[in-house]
C-alpha cells in the first residue's frame, strides 16, 4: 500500500486479488483558508499538514490587525502537537484579552486526546462542526 499525495485530494493504492484500485480517501486543504462569517467572526480552516505553525501564527496577526472571534476548524487536520498547543493558547489569550472567543471545531478523536491529556480540553471551547461553531458563538453574543 502506497500513499500518494494530489493537490487535490489524497489517493490511496491498493492491491487486492482483482489488481489495482484507486480510492479517493478526503480532500485535503494546502492553505490556509480564512472566510469571513461576519464582521466580528472567521473560520480558519487548517491544512492537514502544519508547516511550522506559520498558519496559527497568521491567524494571530490578522487578530492583532483586527479583534475577531476566530473558530479553527481541525477537520482537515491529521496530528498537532506541542508547537500547536502553544500557537493556540497565545491566540486565546491574544482573543481574550481583546473580549473575543475562540472556538475549536471538527476536532478528530486523536487529536482531542491530546488536549484531554495535557488537560487543556477545560480550557477550551470545543464543539462537533463550524455550524454549531457559528451558533455557540451567536450564543456566547
Amino acid at each position: 500500500m502506497s500513499l500518494s499525495l494530489g493537490g487535490v485530494g489524497c489517493w490511496l493504492w491498493s492491491w487486492n486479488s482483482f489488481g489495482c484500485s484507486v480510492r479517493r480517501m478526503w480532500k485535503m486543504r494546502w492553505k490556509l483558508g480564512v472566510q469571513y462569517w461576519s464582521d466580528d467572526s472567521i473560520l480558519v480552516n487548517l491544512p492537514w499538514r502544519l508547516q511550522e505553525h506559520d498558519e496559527l501564527q497568521r491567524v494571530v496577526e490578522m487578530v492583532q490587525k483586527r479583534s475577531r472571534n476566530v473558530v479553527v476548524d481541525f477537520s482537515s487536520v491529521g496530528a498537532a502537537g506541542g508547537a500547536t498547543l502553544t500557537r493556540l493558547l497565545e491566540l486565546r489569550q491574544l482573543l481574550q484579552d481583546r473580549g473575543r472567543k475562540l472556538v475549536l471545531c471538527s476536532v478528530a478523536p486523536a487529536t482531542r486526546g491530546v488536549f484531554t491529556i495535557t488537560r487543556l480540553d477545560e480550557v477550551f471551547d470545543f464543539v462537533k462542526d463550524k455550524f454549531a461553531a457559528l451558533a455557540h458563538l451567536q450564543v456566547l453574543g
